[in-house]
């Protein structure tokens, strides 16, 4: 007993050490300078050059502004949203408007809306209730219209209609019954929809005057069906891409011949899907791909991009992305991610080889002293390799070899999904919790994408088992490394990373010393009950992944891997944050958790945003649902904490039960009176 409580008490000194010097080094960072607007964000140039474009806060609300490209100091705002931030948004071909997407409240029932960039005058573009818009087809050749999809007649299915810009006039082109997806060229031309298949399958089909074959020309088999999928056609229609993983593990970048169906590889890599392109605006030909394994890494196959990239990269820090071109080709937006700092937007000029300074994201974050990130690739114990992202508090590493000079407390950051990928970046909660004093690990862990079907396919009716092993073998890699110790690890994630918590908490209830579930669900079965309907599409797929609830045998499965269901198991602290106007993760996938838990006396810390959906877009709520957290990791790992202040300014947030259990929350609310966006 004397040697271990003696190993304790060093473990805590040592911690204790770490923690310090992240102190000494990295001054606390304001959670508004991490979560709150950026100053400018994605920056745009317009399809004939005479325009910039980017996001910007305009009465604290995000909003599209315009400036002269000659003159970008004479800058003005566009849009006025006061309720929903604007995320999203293009330019109209013939660069008169730029279009935008928002919906109410979280509910993610998107709709369309064009401003006149001369005028400034607004209107909505497809103005119907209960409705979700998708962008089908946008041509830098047809300059007036564009094909959009309107599931207003039927909620599952996407009807498909031309829009006129100019009038807003709905011409409906084809009206659908059972395809999730349209191909189509630079004409505008419907050429091809896709069918999901009874086998979880998808079937290609020919549209020839809008009129969809009787017969398949493709048919894709479940095991390729998420890697694989016409994606485009050059501006002659000579050549149809694919993405396609048939034959292969990863998927290749494809080149059929439309007239002799000759097919070319382009491009692929054994390690990662090809899942990047760079297509040439006027030909429409790919003339760069970009590959993702640990870093993104781009390869020109025209000849004629080739010493722009290497400028690129010659002259910028990072990760380097081109943002737009213009119809002419000869000027470039360019963002630079130097993980380490805030992004920077550029205007590029190909002729003269000349890059122009536009913006930095967040320029309050320059002086900042923010963190490296570390690409690593970590065994699980069956011997597949999950690629996942380190970074390590400020300080706490001496010699760079991206192991700290003591372990650390460490947060197990998930990401949702399952299926996408965490990357190499800069990653506002990376830095946030690395300044707080925490090790920050994100594995892509199996079911993950980009990494090739058998990896994907690895993550099969795993929930809650073998994908939850790569999770717990990340932290074992973690500890073995020396970076944190055992007993000081919390989980965190949003969504598939939510329900990551919430199986780590119930499953392995001794392994995290506590979690932070965001928009998680809880229980599998009702999870799938209430998905939205356009998500039917993809039905067979998700079945054949989680486990079929319209079976006995499926049902079993989903609620053998349901957290709900051992909620009785939990005895390390948990806090919940949730959206009320969900559509994907319903909010009684958190209130039946909290209930079990209530039931059984167990602590919980529920937090609810009444104006929010899947994940939180307003700032004021982000930045209060961070200030929570980061109180209840301090008071669980011992890192440091910015006071409440006014963290809950602006914010709708509310707690309907457990505000006791997480420091200082109760006195926090009760200064608090709850406003924001409305539905």
């Amino acid at each position: 007993m004397r040697r271990l409580f003696a190993a304790s008490a060093i473990a805590i000194v040592t911690a204790a050490t770490a923690l310090a010097a992240v102190a000494a080094e990295a001054p606390l960072i304001e959670r508004a300078k991490l979560f709150g607007n950026p100053s400018r964000a994605a920056g745009r140039i317009s399809p004939d050059g005479k325009w910039l474009s980017w996001l910007a806060p305009r009465d604290g609300m995000m909003n599209i502004w315009v400036a002269p490209t000659a003159d970008p100091t004479k800058a003005r705002p566009l849009t006025a949203e006061k309720v929903r931030p604007i995320r999203q948004y293009f330019w109209s071909p013939d660069a008169s408007t730029i279009l935008f997407i928002n919906d109410k409240g979280g509910d993610e029932n998107f709709l369309l809306y064009g401003v006149d960039v001369a005028s400034g005058v607004q209107k909505s573009l497809t103005p119907f209730e209960k409705t979700r818009v998708q962008v089908f087809g946008l041509s830098r050749h047809v300059k007036d219209r564009i094909l959009v999809g309107l599931n207003n007649r039927d909620a599952h299915w996407h009807d498909v209609y031309s829009l006129d810009l100019k009038t807003g006039q709905l011409t409906l082109v084809l009206k659908n019954d059972g395809f999730g997806g349209f191909g189509v060229d630079e004409q505008l031309r419907l050429r091809t929809a896709s069918k999901p298949r009874p086998d979880g399958g998808v079937d290609i089909y020919r549209v020839e005057n809008n009129q969809v074959a009787a017969k398949p020309e493709e048919t894709i088999g479940f095991e390729d069906s998420s890697d694989t999928a016409p994606v485009g056609y050059t501006v002659d229609g000579a050549i149809r891409y694919w993405v396609d993983s048939r034959g292969r593990d990863t998927s290749a970048l494809i080149a059929q011949d439309t007239h002799t169906n000759k097919r070319t590889v382009i491009a692929e890599d054994s390690r990662a899907d090809i899942t990047e392109a760079m297509e040439n605006p006027i030909t429409g030909r790919v003339d760069a791909y970009g590959v993702n394994y640990l870093k993104t890494e781009w390869t020109p196959l025209d000849a004629a991009i080739k010493p722009d990239l290497a400028f690129l990269k010659s002259h910028l820090k990072g990760q380097v992305s081109v943002t737009s071109r213009t119809d002419a080709d000869d000027l470039w937006t360019v963002a630079a991610d130097p993980v380490s700092g805030p992004a920077t937007t550029y205007l590029y000029d190909r002729k003269a080889k000349r890059l122009t300074k536009l913006f930095v994201n967040r320029p309050e974050l320059e002086s900042a002293t923010l963190a490296g990130m570390h690409p690593v690739a970590i065994k699980t114990r069956d011997g597949l390799t999950e690629v996942s992202y380190l970074t390590l508090p400020p300080g706490s590493d001496a010699n760079g070899d991206g192991v700290p000079d003591h372990p650390v407390p460490m947060v197990l950051l998930v990401h949702g999904g399952p299926w996408g990928r965490d990357e190499y970046g800069y990653n506002g909660l990376h830095q946030w919790l690395a300044n707080r004093g925490y090790a920050v690990l994100s594995p892509n862990y199996r079911a993950s994408t980009g990494f090739g079907k058998t990896y994907l396919a690895a993550g099969n009716l795993q929930w809650g088992l073998k994908m939850h092993d790569d999770l717990v073998d990340a932290v074992d890699w973690a500890v073995k490394k020396g970076v944190t110790s055992r007993d000081k690890v919390a989980i965190m994630g949003g969504s598939y990373g939510g329900y990551a918590t919430l199986a780590g908490m119930t499953f392995t209830p001794d392994r995290f010393a506590c979690g932070v579930d965001i928009v998680g669900p809880s229980n599998l079965n009702t999870l799938l009950e209430s998905v939205p309907a356009y998500w039917i599409a993809g039905r067979e797929q998700m079945y054949r992944r989680m486990g079929d609830p319209r079976t006995p045998a499926g049902q079993a499965v989903l609620k053998a891997a349901s957290p709900l269901f051992k909620a009785d198991a939990i005895k390390r602290p948990l806090l919940i944050g949730q959206g009320a106007n969900d559509p994907r993760v319903n909010q009684r996938e958190a209130s039946q958790i909290v209930a079990a838990m209530k039931a059984k006396n167990i602590p919980v810390t529920y937090i609810l945003f009444p104006d929010e959906g899947h994940g939180f877009a307003r700032p004021e709520n982000n930045i209060a649902f961070y200030a929570i957290t980061e109180q209840f990791l301090g008071k669980c790992l011992g890192g440091r904490a910015e006071a409440y202040g006014k963290a809950f300014a602006g914010s709708s947030i509310t707690s309907p039960y457990g505000a006791e259990f997480a420091p200082g929350l109760q006195a926090a609310l009760a200064d608090h009176s709850p406003s924001g966006g409305g539905k």
